[in-house]
Order: C-alpha cells, then structure tokens, then sequence
C-alpha cells in the first residue's frame, strides 16, 4: 500500500510540475554538453612526446680566453639530438626549442634561487658552422637537424606533426660570454636538463633528461665547430681548454 501511495504522490508531482521538470532536463543537457565539450577540448590539444636518440647528446664549458674583472671567461655549448613524437589527436608545428639547466653558484643570492634551485634557459638556438657527423668505417653518417638545413645531408626539416607522426634531428645551443658559476652544475659526469618544445599553439612540452658533461676534444668529434659559432660571429678567438 504505502508502495502504490508514494508512486501517486510522485506521478502527481510530476503531472503538476511538467514545466520545472522540463527545465531541470534542459539545464542537465546544456551542462552535460559543457562538461563533454571541455573533455574534447582537451583531447585535441596537441601533446608531443619528446625523447633523446643515441648520438651527439652532450654539453661542454669551456674557455673563450678573455676574462672579466677577476674571472675567466667561459661558454657553454649544449647539443640534443631529439624524436618527438605527435601522440595526441590534433596536429601542430613545432615553433620553438629551448633548453634549462641549473647554474654551479654557491647559496644563497638571487641568482642561485632563481638559475640553481630554478632552471637557466637558453631560448635562441645557435646556427651550427658545420653538420654533426661520425665516421663509421670509410663512411660518414649525417645527423639531420631538428630546425636548421644540413650542409652534407638532402634532409628536409620536419616541424608539422600530423597525428601520430613523429620528427628527429639535432638542435644546438651556445650560451653567451659567463664568468664564475655560471655554467650548468655537473653531477657524476653528467648534466640535468630540460627540454621546452613550444608549438604554433603556445603549449609547451617538457621533458627531463641527464646528458653527458665531455671535453672541448670530445665535443669536436661529431662536429669540428662546437662551440665556434658565437666566436665567428663576434670574430674573436676562441681558447680551447674546458674548465
């Protein structure tokens, strides 16, 4: 009885009260559509998925030969060698690469807070003079870059990803004339870094990575010009002792 009672009450309610039960449906599909556009949204964002290839991935500091005020002078030349990989649902071109790290200062002055605990970013990529190689046997293998033309390699650049699509190739940086700690603290012989990869949307993609800490020598070896390009530029001599 007290069954057959509540459902007469409730078909009586909703008999009298059509209109706010047509509302509340459709203020529940209107929020419901909400909700389901935003979790479209977002799975169209593009999403790169970033990677270091075996090859010329390392970072060097060395010596330029000046000094300032009681310091040496020094650069630092950082080279990856990258895959990304488009893994989300929506196309995008790859606009912009830069790469942090975390100066060697003593606590506890601004610069450490900001460049120690945080991260030092070099933006603007450097125009490698040569192509990074190996020989291998009687033969020489090219590795494309990322972003610049290769002298020695047929290889088109390849920054639009399309979904499921990937791209590799090699970006290199020179930081500008420093002094003192202001080269990327080294842990075991190896630097941590991280890598930014902006694309045409303004969404970034980051990535973490330990590379190895070489010599000015070892540098040389996949490319007879690291570390050269900001001292032809400036048309200075360049000092080839690592710190």
């Amino acid at each position: 009885m007290d069954i057959f009672v509540t459902y007469q009450s409730a078909a009586d309610w909703l008999n009298n009260n059509q209109g706010v039960l047509g509302l509340l449906i459709f203020v529940f599909t209107l929020l419901l559509g909400w909700v389901s556009g935003i979790f479209s949204a977002l799975r169209r964002k593009p999403k790169f998925k970033i990677n270091l290839i075996d090859g010329p991935t390392y970072c060097c500091t060395y010596l330029t030969g000046k000094s300032h005020r009681d310091y040496e002078v020094h650069r630092t030349g950082i080279v990856l060698y990258l895959s990304i990989a488009n893994v989300s649902s929506s196309a995008s071109r790859i606009e912009r690469i830069s790469v942090g790290y975390h100066w060697h200062l003593r606590p506890f002055s601004s610069l450490w807070m900001r460049n120690t605990l945080g991260w030092f970013w070099l933006t603007d990529q450097a125009i490698a003079l040569e192509d990074f190689q190996v020989r291998i046997g009687k033969s020489i293998k090219v590795y494309p870059f990322l972003i610049q033309r290769n002298n020695l390699s047929p290889v088109e650049n390849k920054t639009y990803l399309e979904v499921g699509s990937a791209t590799s190739g090699v970006v290199y940086f020179e930081q500008a004339d420093s002094w003192g700690g202001c080269f990327p603290s080294i842990q075991n012989g190896q630097v941590k870094v991280k890598v930014k990869i902006e694309d045409v949307f303004g969404r970034s993609h980051l990535m973490i990575a330990w590379i190895p800490a070489v010599s000015f020598e070892d540098a040389c070896k996949f490319n007879p010009s690291f570390g050269k390009t900001l001292a032809n530029l400036h048309r200075q001599p360049l000092s080839t002792e690592q710190i």
